[in-house]
């Protein structure tokens, strides 16, 4: 695959803020769609400790599994031991203008920015409705990453492609 360095299953991380609900979301998604291909973590510049309790309710409503999940710092992608990562992908505007550490592997990177859902104030039920549509937006966006024949691209045109794709409204497939 001209330019990425391993045949085996790449690695991804989704970086934002606090690590409580739209990373969390993209990594069960791409552990999800990217069958195998894909191994994905999340991680935040100031974890919140916990993931949002509605992400959790949201994923197993959906049958992902949430075992495993948990809010952590991107420190623990910098350690000697860490995966090497093929992909860092910041899903939040504030993780987006952040001084983000240098990544083992020299990753692609791309920025996929997603409204926050655990922002929005308002009636419980607004609240689920706001945390489905963020992950149907996430879904989307990661199903056509998923879909990308990354084995016949050249590191240019797969950056190309994330980049794109992170241009794209969120509401639609890029």
């Amino acid at each position: 695959m001209n330019g990425m360095l391993r045949k085996d299953a790449h690695n991804v991380l989704f970086l934002c803020t606090g690590n409580s609900a739209r990373s969390i979301m993209a990594e069960a998604l791409l552990n999800q769609w990217g069958r195998g291909r894909y191994r994905a973590f999340s991680a935040g510049s100031h974890p919140a400790g916990r993931v949002h309790p509605f992400t959790v309710e949201l994923l197993r409503r959906l049958q992902f599994p949430t075992a495993g999940l948990r809010s952590k710092s991107w420190d623990e992608f910098t350690r000697a031991d860490a995966p090497v990562l093929d992909f860092v992908f910041t899903v939040c505007d504030q993780a987006a203008g952040e001084m983000c550490p240098l990544w083992p592997g020299q990753p692609i990177t791309a920025h996929w920015g997603f409204p926050d859902p655990a922002a929005f104030s308002g009636p419980e039920a607004e609240k689920r409705a706001v945390f489905a549509e963020v992950f149907r937006q996430i879904e989307n966006r990661v199903k056509t990453f998923a879909a990308l024949p990354i084995e016949r691209l050249s590191r240019l045109a797969i950056q190309d492609e994330v980049s794109r794709m992170g241009q794209a409204p969120s509401d639609t497939a890029a």
